[in-house]
């Protein structure tokens, strides 16, 4: 058969077809932007001028998406080195345009000269890279006693709503069990004054009506509900327009004498129609995150078990319903954590500069490539075959892809952990192919032996050792041992991909190069 009739066969396979399918999937995810040029905003410093003009940095974004500054006044802004260099020539309460891909703003510089926000060099991709390769701090909590794991997991839920309130994104809060508790806090492009400041103290939580104080977190609030009994959503129904909106109810029980306060500070206030003519602030840190109307027939009640009602809107009644139970949901966290429930100890903190984890990066794709190339340049001696020897190279380059597309869909952060996975990955797949190869190969001269009986013998031996190398690795995914969960979740999906997807496609490819 011709060479170009072999190539036509290839592309008419079924399992061809399905790994380009995922290749251009994993592609489409990954969104490469090689060229771009700007620096992205990572985080705003409250009280600063950027803050008041708007500008949010939402952690859940797409790296490519972020905001970009594109110019400076009149200066085009490329890259860190040119951000910096122009705000090296701008003294304190300077007013600069500031030009990005999203809108135009008039920023004060603060009295560092600065513009009070941080930022980086525009994403290329929606790859995230974690503190390894991109620079920033990690810092080791332990609580003072150890604490039942639910427990821990609401400091975790707690941390991340604190640290998200202050506009910080690349963040990285996970829990270690094994051998003792601890809670690892990394966020890239931070200083370890920054991440102190942030999470030593366990946090205050405040209500507050017209300026006065009426219960704090910890001190004043028994009780949250979360039950079906203390907490619903309630009263969904179409509000006009095509939308429709949902409200919601949660109780809360708080001390007497908060009560007391409460029932002062609502006998000051007017009663205008339903409610009181003031709402019930809550404050996280001294950052307002919410308000609440109080009905009038509280006015100058001291209740101590008060109910909590809001409600949230959406385009059908489905999406109000999940809005209206997210924002409950945040509520209580709010409530029920806006203090930590524990007293945390800093026992260990680092910190990698942006240019190390520059360097980092650099020698990972080096490193990376080589062995690729390395492990294809062995194979060619092995068989001496370019039409096998090509075709492994390209799976195992597919493979890689389907990773990569695979981390930037589940916003998993690339460290070098999660690197060393992918070679893992890739090594356990050259190991699978040579298998094929090799059961192709031997029974090239045993005339009995047909194409699906050799294949039927390779898998075998992949799928033992598949599923050897699954139960291997699941503990270090599920004891929560922190830092490997990268690698462990990369070695798993790695050679999940290529079980059923990458090693077919090669054995069909195998099957038609060598069928004569």
């Amino acid at each position: 058969m011709s060479g170009a009739k072999k190539l036509k066969r290839i592309f008419k396979n079924t399992r061809v077809l399905i790994l380009l399918f995922f290749l251009l999937c994993a592609i489409f995810a990954i969104w490469p932007m090689l060229g771009r040029e700007g620096v992205a905003i990572q985080s705003v410093v409250k009280d600063s001028s950027a803050y008041e003009a708007g500008i949010q940095v939402d952690p859940t974004t797409r790296p490519t998406a972020r905001e970009i500054i594109t110019y400076l006044d009149n200066t085009q802004i490329k890259n860190l080195d040119d951000y910096y260099a122009y705000i090296d020539t701008i003294g304190a309460n300077r007013t600069v345009r500031v030009e990005t891909n999203q809108n135009v703003y008039h920023l004060t510089t603060l009295e560092s000269g600065d513009l009070g926000i941080a930022v980086i060099n525009a994403p290329k991709s929606n790859l995230r890279k974690g503190l390894d390769l991109t620079g920033g701090t990690r810092v080791f909590l332990q609580p003072e006693e150890e604490v039942e794991d639910y427990v821990l997991e609401n400091v975790v839920d707690s941390l991340k709503l604190r640290l998200n309130t202050f506009g910080l994104s690349d963040i990285v809060v996970k829990k270690v069990t094994m051998p003792d508790q601890y809670i690892i806090v990394e966020i890239a492009g931070a200083t370890q004054e920054e991440v102190k400041d942030l999470i030593s103290q366990q946090g205050k939580f405040e209500a507050k009506i017209a300026n006065e104080t009426v219960f704090v977190g910890g001190e004043d609030i028994v009780f949250v509900g979360v039950g079906a009994q203390d907490a619903y959503v309630k009263e969904c129904g179409p509000t006009g327009g095509g939308s429709f909106s949902c409200g919601f109810e949660f109780r809360i029980t708080v001390t007497q004498e908060a009560a007391e306060r409460f029932a002062d500070a609502t006998a000051k206030l007017d009663i205008d129609g339903d409610h009181l003519s003031e709402p019930i602030r809550l404050f996280l840190d001294d950052e307002e995150i919410s308000n609440l109307s109080i009905a009038s027939s509280l006015k100058g009640r001291a209740i101590t078990t008060p109910s909590i009602n809001g409600g949230s809107s959406g385009r059908d009644q489905r999406e109000a319903y999940e809005n209206a139970q997210a924002e409950m949901n945040h509520l209580q966290t709010i409530l029920e954590t806006g203090t930590l429930p524990i007293k945390l100890e800093i026992v260990e903190s680092l910190t990698l500069s942006p240019f190390l984890g520059s360097e980092f990066t650099k020698n990972a794709i080096f490193v990376g490539f080589l062995a690729i190339l390395t492990v294809a340049i062995v194979v060619f001696i092995r068989f001496r075959r370019f039409a096998i020897s090509i075709p492994m190279f390209i799976t195992m380059i597919s493979e890689v892809v389907l990773l990569l597309g695979l981390a930037s869909l589940t916003s998993w952060q690339l460290d070098l952990a999660a690197i060393a996975g992918i070679i893992v990955a890739a090594g356990t797949g050259v190991d699978d192919q040579i298998v094929i190869t090799d059961e192709v190969l031997r029974g090239e001269s045993k005339a009995s032996y047909g194409w699906k009986q050799k294949l039927k013998r390779a898998f075998f031996i992949i799928m033992a050792a598949y599923f050897t190398t699954i139960v291997a690795t699941i503990p270090l995914f599920w004891a929560g041992a922190g830092i490997l969960k990268g690698f462990a979740f990369i070695t798993i999906a790695g050679v999940t991909f290529g079980v059923f997807i990458t090693r077919p496609a090669f054995a069909n490819i195998i099957e038609i190069l060598l069928g004569d």
